[in-house]
Protein backbone atom coordinates (compact mmCIF):
# COMPACT_ATOMS: atom_id res chain seq x y z
CA UNK A 1 0.00 0.00 0.00
CA UNK A 2 2.63 2.38 1.15
CA UNK A 3 4.84 1.44 -2.13
CA UNK A 4 1.60 2.24 -4.35
CA UNK A 5 1.32 5.40 -2.48
CA UNK A 6 4.90 6.87 -3.21
CA UNK A 7 4.21 5.60 -7.01
CA UNK A 8 1.20 8.20 -7.37
CA UNK A 9 2.77 10.73 -5.02
CA UNK A 10 5.95 10.77 -7.81
CA UNK A 11 3.60 10.53 -10.52
CA UNK A 12 2.07 13.66 -9.68
CA UNK A 13 5.31 15.25 -8.92
CA UNK A 14 6.44 14.80 -12.14
CA UNK A 15 3.49 16.43 -13.91
CA UNK A 16 4.22 18.77 -11.25
CA UNK A 17 8.08 19.36 -12.41
CA UNK A 18 6.45 19.48 -16.04
CA UNK A 19 4.35 21.67 -15.70
CA UNK A 20 6.70 24.27 -13.69
CA UNK A 21 5.69 24.32 -10.47
CA UNK A 22 8.90 22.45 -9.40
CA UNK A 23 12.42 24.03 -11.53
CA UNK A 24 15.03 22.33 -11.92
CA UNK A 25 17.92 22.49 -9.59
CA UNK A 26 14.91 23.26 -7.39
CA UNK A 27 15.32 21.06 -3.79
CA UNK A 28 12.48 19.00 -2.84
CA UNK A 29 11.44 19.18 0.42
CA UNK A 30 10.23 16.53 2.40
CA UNK A 31 8.48 17.89 4.99
CA UNK A 32 6.67 20.57 3.29
CA UNK A 33 5.78 17.62 0.48
CA UNK A 34 4.39 15.62 3.74
CA UNK A 35 2.33 18.22 4.27
CA UNK A 36 1.12 18.52 1.07
CA UNK A 37 0.14 15.53 -0.11
CA UNK A 38 -0.83 14.82 3.66
CA UNK A 39 1.44 11.61 4.42
CA UNK A 40 4.33 10.65 6.44
CA UNK A 41 7.43 11.13 5.02
CA UNK A 42 7.86 7.66 4.64
CA UNK A 43 6.07 7.75 1.05
CA UNK A 44 7.49 10.74 0.71
CA UNK A 45 10.86 9.58 0.68
CA UNK A 46 10.20 6.45 -1.72
CA UNK A 47 8.46 8.72 -4.22
CA UNK A 48 11.93 10.78 -4.43
CA UNK A 49 13.88 7.66 -4.83
CA UNK A 50 11.33 6.90 -7.53
CA UNK A 51 12.48 10.45 -9.55
CA UNK A 52 15.92 10.02 -8.51
CA UNK A 53 15.61 6.40 -10.11
CA UNK A 54 14.27 7.54 -13.42
CA UNK A 55 16.75 10.84 -13.53
CA UNK A 56 13.91 13.30 -12.82
CA UNK A 57 16.08 14.68 -9.51
CA UNK A 58 19.47 13.94 -8.01
CA UNK A 59 20.53 13.29 -4.64
CA UNK A 60 23.44 15.17 -3.01
CA UNK A 61 24.81 13.83 -0.49
CA UNK A 62 24.02 15.97 2.88
CA UNK A 63 22.06 18.22 0.95
CA UNK A 64 18.81 16.99 -0.20
CA UNK A 65 17.17 15.93 -3.76
CA UNK A 66 16.98 18.44 -6.40
CA UNK A 67 15.00 18.20 -9.67
CA UNK A 68 16.92 17.39 -12.53
CA UNK A 69 15.55 18.05 -15.91
CA UNK A 70 17.48 16.90 -19.18
CA UNK A 71 18.09 19.57 -21.78
CA UNK A 72 16.75 18.92 -25.39
CA UNK A 73 20.55 17.62 -26.78
CA UNK A 74 20.52 15.31 -23.98
CA UNK A 75 17.07 13.93 -24.47
CA UNK A 76 17.10 13.82 -27.66
CA UNK A 77 20.28 11.36 -27.04
CA UNK A 78 19.05 9.45 -24.58
CA UNK A 79 15.76 8.67 -27.17
CA UNK A 80 18.32 7.83 -30.13
CA UNK A 81 20.05 5.12 -27.89
CA UNK A 82 16.85 4.41 -26.51
CA UNK A 83 15.46 3.48 -30.61
CA UNK A 84 18.48 1.83 -30.72
CA UNK A 85 18.59 -0.56 -27.95
CA UNK A 86 15.02 -1.31 -28.61
CA UNK A 87 16.17 -2.11 -32.27
CA UNK A 88 18.80 -4.71 -31.33
CA UNK A 89 16.22 -6.10 -28.93
CA UNK A 90 13.82 -6.69 -32.05
CA UNK A 91 16.39 -7.41 -34.18
CA UNK A 92 17.48 -10.71 -31.89
CA UNK A 93 13.90 -11.35 -30.35
CA UNK A 94 12.85 -11.71 -34.33
CA UNK A 95 14.46 -15.36 -34.06
CA UNK A 96 15.00 -16.14 -30.34
CA UNK A 97 11.64 -14.79 -28.93
CA UNK A 98 9.50 -18.30 -27.68
CA UNK A 99 5.85 -19.08 -28.53
CA UNK A 100 4.93 -18.26 -25.20
CA UNK A 101 6.63 -14.70 -25.04
CA UNK A 102 4.60 -13.90 -28.67
CA UNK A 103 1.37 -15.09 -26.49
CA UNK A 104 2.14 -12.71 -23.93
CA UNK A 105 3.10 -9.78 -26.29
CA UNK A 106 -0.15 -10.19 -27.93
CA UNK A 107 -1.72 -10.30 -24.51
CA UNK A 108 -0.29 -7.05 -23.40
CA UNK A 109 -1.18 -5.30 -26.97
CA UNK A 110 -4.97 -6.34 -26.50
CA UNK A 111 -4.86 -4.92 -23.06
CA UNK A 112 -3.63 -2.07 -24.27
CA UNK A 113 -6.37 -1.12 -27.02
CA UNK A 114 -8.72 -1.55 -24.25
CA UNK A 115 -6.90 1.11 -22.66
CA UNK A 116 -7.72 3.28 -25.06
CA UNK A 117 -11.23 1.97 -25.83
CA UNK A 118 -11.58 3.33 -22.51
CA UNK A 119 -9.64 6.73 -22.89
CA UNK A 120 -7.23 5.84 -19.79
CA UNK A 121 -3.80 6.57 -21.53
CA UNK A 122 -1.78 6.03 -17.71
CA UNK A 123 -3.35 2.33 -18.27
CA UNK A 124 -2.26 2.07 -21.61
CA UNK A 125 1.33 3.06 -20.99
CA UNK A 126 1.13 0.71 -17.97
CA UNK A 127 0.77 -2.46 -21.06
CA UNK A 128 3.06 -0.38 -23.23
CA UNK A 129 5.93 -0.97 -20.55
CA UNK A 130 5.16 -4.45 -20.34
CA UNK A 131 4.82 -4.89 -24.17
CA UNK A 132 8.47 -3.73 -24.87
CA UNK A 133 10.06 -5.30 -21.50
CA UNK A 134 8.70 -8.72 -23.15
CA UNK A 135 10.58 -7.92 -26.13
CA UNK A 136 13.90 -7.06 -24.12
CA UNK A 137 12.97 -10.96 -22.36
CA UNK A 138 12.77 -12.21 -25.95
CA UNK A 139 16.25 -10.85 -26.84
CA UNK A 140 17.28 -13.66 -24.78
CA UNK A 141 20.52 -11.18 -24.02
CA UNK A 142 20.34 -10.30 -20.55
CA UNK A 143 22.98 -7.69 -20.55
CA UNK A 144 20.96 -6.13 -23.48
CA UNK A 145 18.27 -6.71 -22.14
CA UNK A 146 19.06 -4.63 -18.54
CA UNK A 147 20.43 -1.89 -20.56
CA UNK A 148 17.36 -1.09 -22.20
CA UNK A 149 15.06 -1.55 -18.67
CA UNK A 150 17.57 1.00 -17.26
CA UNK A 151 16.93 3.64 -19.79
CA UNK A 152 13.44 2.67 -20.10
CA UNK A 153 12.92 3.62 -16.78
CA UNK A 154 15.34 6.86 -16.93
CA UNK A 155 12.65 7.76 -19.98
CA UNK A 156 9.30 6.69 -18.65
CA UNK A 157 8.09 9.98 -17.35
CA UNK A 158 9.12 11.22 -21.36
CA UNK A 159 7.68 8.49 -22.94
CA UNK A 160 4.31 8.81 -21.36
CA UNK A 161 4.07 12.32 -21.89
CA UNK A 162 4.16 11.20 -25.38
CA UNK A 163 0.95 9.45 -25.44
CA UNK A 164 -0.92 12.68 -24.60
CA UNK A 165 0.01 13.82 -27.95
CA UNK A 166 -3.40 14.07 -30.37
CA UNK A 167 -3.39 10.70 -31.97
CA UNK A 168 -0.80 9.34 -30.46
CA UNK A 169 -2.20 6.35 -29.06
CA UNK A 170 -3.83 5.07 -32.33
CA UNK A 171 -0.61 6.05 -33.83
CA UNK A 172 1.37 3.54 -31.16
CA UNK A 173 -1.47 1.08 -31.55
CA UNK A 174 -0.68 0.58 -35.34
CA UNK A 175 2.75 0.45 -34.83
CA UNK A 176 2.65 -2.35 -32.40
CA UNK A 177 0.75 -4.38 -34.90
CA UNK A 178 3.66 -4.09 -37.33
CA UNK A 179 6.07 -5.08 -34.63
CA UNK A 180 4.39 -7.85 -33.97
CA UNK A 181 3.65 -8.81 -37.73
CA UNK A 182 7.30 -9.06 -37.69
CA UNK A 183 8.30 -10.73 -34.79
CA UNK A 184 5.95 -13.71 -35.75
CA UNK A 185 7.24 -13.62 -39.09
CA UNK A 186 10.72 -14.01 -37.47
CA UNK A 187 12.05 -11.29 -40.01
CA UNK A 188 14.71 -9.73 -37.90
CA UNK A 189 15.48 -6.62 -40.00
CA UNK A 190 12.05 -5.36 -40.18
CA UNK A 191 11.45 -6.26 -36.30
CA UNK A 192 14.49 -3.82 -35.63
CA UNK A 193 13.31 -1.43 -38.04
CA UNK A 194 9.51 -0.95 -36.96
CA UNK A 195 11.11 -0.66 -33.36
CA UNK A 196 13.44 1.93 -34.26
CA UNK A 197 10.35 3.66 -35.40
CA UNK A 198 8.65 3.25 -32.56
CA UNK A 199 11.07 4.48 -29.91
CA UNK A 200 12.44 7.60 -32.15
CA UNK A 201 11.09 10.94 -31.57
CA UNK A 202 12.09 13.21 -34.27
CA UNK A 203 10.63 16.52 -35.78
CA UNK A 204 7.46 17.53 -34.87
CA UNK A 205 7.17 14.73 -32.08
CA UNK A 206 10.66 15.92 -30.34
CA UNK A 207 9.44 20.11 -30.72
CA UNK A 208 5.64 19.10 -28.64
CA UNK A 209 7.89 16.93 -26.50
CA UNK A 210 10.34 20.12 -25.49
CA UNK A 211 6.98 22.61 -26.01
CA UNK A 212 5.73 20.38 -23.53
CA UNK A 213 8.29 20.35 -21.11
CA UNK A 214 7.67 24.43 -21.26
CA UNK A 215 4.71 24.72 -20.27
Amino acid sequence: METRRAYKIAQALEQLVFSGTYQDGERLDELKLAEQFSVSRTPIREALQVLVSTGMAEQIPRRGVFVRQPGAVELMEMFETMAELEAACGRLAATRMSDTDLKQLKEANKKGEQAIRNQDPDLYYAENEIFHQIIYRGSANSYLEKQALQLQNKLRAYRKMQLRFRGRLDQSMAEHTEIIFALENADAEKAAAALRKHVAVQGEKFHQLMASLKT
